[in-house]
């Protein structure tokens, strides 16, 4: 399983745009064959901060969404929307039972 927190510092002023602009993204991932989650998260401490959380069933699964033309085209206008340098970081994970 591989887990992928993607975090936006968002330009206030293109806030809506923003969020408008990720409505077909994560519409179409959540469709994507090895996606098991695709969450949009607000900071509640941090203001115009957002962080995409993604799980997918394996790397195959991560490779085929990020040759999407879902994601490519919202990538090419991320840029647009941001106050500061898009965060990524990749975690490979295993459930737990609690």
């Amino acid at each position: 399983m591989i887990i992928i927190h993607a975090e936006f510092q968002v330009d206030p002023a293109k806030q809506a745009e923003f969020l408008e602009g990720l409505q077909p993204l994560i519409a179409a991932s959540r469709e994507e064959s090895g996606n098991i989650s695709y969450t949009l998260h607000k900071a509640v401490e941090k203001e115009n901060t957002f962080t995409m959380v993604e799980v997918w069933q394996d790397e195959e699964a991560v490779a085929l969404h990020n040759k999407s033309e879902h994601f490519t085209s919202f990538v090419s206008q991320a840029k647009n929307f941001l106050a500061a340098p898009l965060s990524v970081k990749a975690y490979a994970g295993q459930p737990i039972e609690l």
